[in-house]
């Protein structure tokens, strides 16, 4: 294992095990709601913490992308931090959440952990040496038609400019998939979709920290991911489409007619 990538791991498993012990007093928890749907407990506060430590104390040099506490430091190697996604899930039992850490190095993705801490499920990948879940090498689909398709995704729930067209694109994949799924929180999803457990996925105004690790996750289990247009910029823009290359390209075409150029990132 890359070294870089072993002390994310450690600090994915430190946080995992702090959320794990407080799942059990959820109703104890201080939360704060930052917006609407949008919540911050203490557990998520912590956890960052122990993250940003644990990675600090090994590379003191680095900056860090947190989705709690922010920006901090200035250097080529930046830590991209989701503490717990799926904060909603988790205060309200939910078992589908995880811890999110990626490694940008010069603007690239180059090491990604996603971690289940309720199943004891790590995820792991290194730009160039293949993605894995639990030591065990893992591929997308090779599904090659869409009405064969599971496909992901994420309601909006903070922001709704872009509310007509998702429902557009929605409607259509029901009618032109096998199901779809919405469990709650993007970057486990596409750390499935990595897995094989998704087909493809697709969501709007999402995070660095919600996408960092799950996308280099894909793209190294053989996925194809982009914006909703087929760019590369989906850090930026936060509109994102992934799948197998078969699914991926399928997925474009049918969320094509519903774009507006807030869609498309311009």
């Amino acid at each position: 294992m890359h070294p870089m990538l072993n002390i994310a791991v450690k600090a994915a498993r430190r946080a995992g095990n702090l959320i794990y012990r407080a799942t059990d007093k959820i109703d104890h928890l201080t939360v704060t709601k930052k917006s609407h749907a949008d919540f911050v407990s203490e557990v998520d506060r912590a956890a960052e913490q122990t993250i940003i430590q644990t990675l600090l104390e090994a590379y003191p040099d680095h900056a860090i992308l947190a989705e709690e506490s922010g920006a901090h430091g200035e250097s080529e190697f930046v830590w991209i931090i989701d503490p717990l996604d799926g904060t909603t899930n988790f205060l309200h039992g939910f078992p589908q959440f995880a811890v999110s850490i990626a490694l940008q190095h010069k603007g690239i993705i180059t090491q990604a952990v996603v971690y289940d801490p309720t199943k004891n499920e790590l995820f792991t990948a290194t730009r160039g040496r293949g993605a894995f879940l639990n030591d065990k090498r893992i591929r997308v689909t090779k599904r090659v038609h869409l009405a064969d398709a599971l496909i992901g995704t994420g309601f909006p729930y903070t922001r709704f400019e872009h509310m007509d067209a998702y429902i557009g694109i929605l409607r259509d994949l029901m009618e032109q998939t096998s199901g779809l799924r919405r469990p709650g929180s993007a970057a486990l999803d596409l750390a499935w979709m990595a897995a094989g457990r998704l087909d493809g996925f697709y969501e709007t105004g999402l995070k660095p920290w919600d996408i960092a690790a799950g996308t280099l996750l894909i793209t190294e289990a053989g996925g194809m991911v982009s914006d909703l247009h087929g760019s590369d910029t989906f850090l930026k823009t936060g509109h994102l489409c992934a799948g197998n290359p078969d699914i991926h390209q399928q997925l474009l075409k049918v969320i094509a007619p519903h774009l507006t150029p807030g869609l498309k990132g311009q």
